[in-house]
């Protein structure tokens, strides 16, 4: 049974803190102070958190006309938006290029319908873990879609929690990387008993690791792994101390679920009490990925709705919504306000 949690069970989680530890918290921009010239514009990906954006900024999000041709080719079509701060809202999962390429034909209608500022909002970016080559002839992906994201009339890119932090880099626009970290942390608290221990499945998670760490005070342990190919993975060692703990294993995104089995693995069989808590932002749950985490001895899957989903086979998920996260930074940006507490650490 999938427990949803997040914008529509508390006000929100962002806004409100002490040092480096987050409570729950009003958001700072509230509807009233939104004004008028905001437009939100769901995307057909996760029209379900547009709506919720919509709502926590007290306007109504803007549904495209989409027509498909026989031939499979989009065809969207949006409201007058002359003069507007325009916001697409679409994460670019499953299936990926089909939602890339409906985003880049929104952009462009937006562009076209006299838009005055337009900012594509991805809370999964896609083609994010292509980011480098790893042997001659390989594109790199996330810089075609970088590209393309800008030539198709975005000015400005959101997202949350991407797959690597050189993304800032490879766009010609200015990208905000949004973190829900904190609010899964504030929710994988209650599980993080004392003498637990939070796991970083790779070297590539060590630093995300480190935040969740910093926020419910727990110890980092760290898995060596090496990827053999996209589906799988082999986990060799950990450095830290998991024996008799129970542990918090953390990533970014679950897509297959290789790596928290590798990862879960490496930690039992170094002594690990049972009950793992799994936390990762986008919960892609993709191929064996169902499977793989129903025979680990998990207590909680938490992820968030940065994707859409249908009921999920995964046993004991919980969704943190990252609707409050997205309202508070677009409600911020439309005023030209700073967002540095909402961004991922460096």
């Amino acid at each position: 049974m999938t427990e949803m949690r997040g914008w529509a069970a508390r006000p929100g989680w962002y806004g409100s803190s002490s040092g480096d530890r987050w409570r729950p918290g009003r958001l700072l921009i509230t509807a009233c102070e939104v004004g008028v010239g905001l437009r939100i514009v769901a995307g057909t990906a996760n029209p379900v958190l547009a709506g919720a954006v919509a709502t926590a900024l007290r306007t109504e999000a803007v549904t495209p006309e989409l027509e498909r041709f026989p031939d499979g080719e989009l065809h969207p079509v949006v409201d007058h938006l002359r003069g507007d701060d325009v916001y697409v809202i679409q994460p670019t999962g499953p299936p990926v290029s089909d939602h890339l390429m409906e985003l880049f034909l929104l952009l462009d209608a937006c562009r076209r319908s006299g838009a005055d500022r337009i900012t594509a909002v991805l809370p999964y970016f896609g083609y994010a873990r292509q980011d480098r080559r790893g042997r001659v002839g390989e594109a790199v992906g996330a810089r075609v879609v970088a590209d393309a994201l800008a030539g198709s009339g975005a000015q400005r890119l959101v997202v949350v929690d991407p797959h690597t932090a050189a993304l800032e880099a490879m766009c010609g626009i200015p990208v905000e990387m949004l973190t829900a970290v904190p609010a899964l942390a504030g929710a994988a608290a209650p599980m993080a008993a004392e003498g637990a221990v939070i796991v970083a499945p790779d070297l590539g998670a060590v630093k995300l690791a480190e935040h969740y760490a910093s926020l419910v005070r727990r110890p980092v342990a760290v898995v060596r792994k090496t990827r053999v190919t996209g589906a799988t993975v082999h986990a060799e060692d950990i450095a830290g101390d998991v024996a008799g703990r129970p542990a918090i294993i953390v990533d970014d995104m679950i897509s297959t679920g290789a790596t928290i089995e590798a990862a879960a693995g490496v930690v039992l069989a170094h002594g690990g009490a049972p009950g793992i808590v799994v936390a990762a932002t986008h919960g892609l749950l993709v191929g064996a990925a169902a499977s793989r985490l129903a025979r680990l001895p998990v207590r909680c899957v938490l992820t968030t709705d940065s994707l859409a989903r249908d009921q999920s086979p995964v046993p004991a998920l919980q969704v943190e919504s990252v609707a409050p996260l997205l309202a508070e930074a677009i409600g911020r940006l439309h005023h030209n306000q700073p967002l540095g507490d909402l961004l991922v650490r460096g």
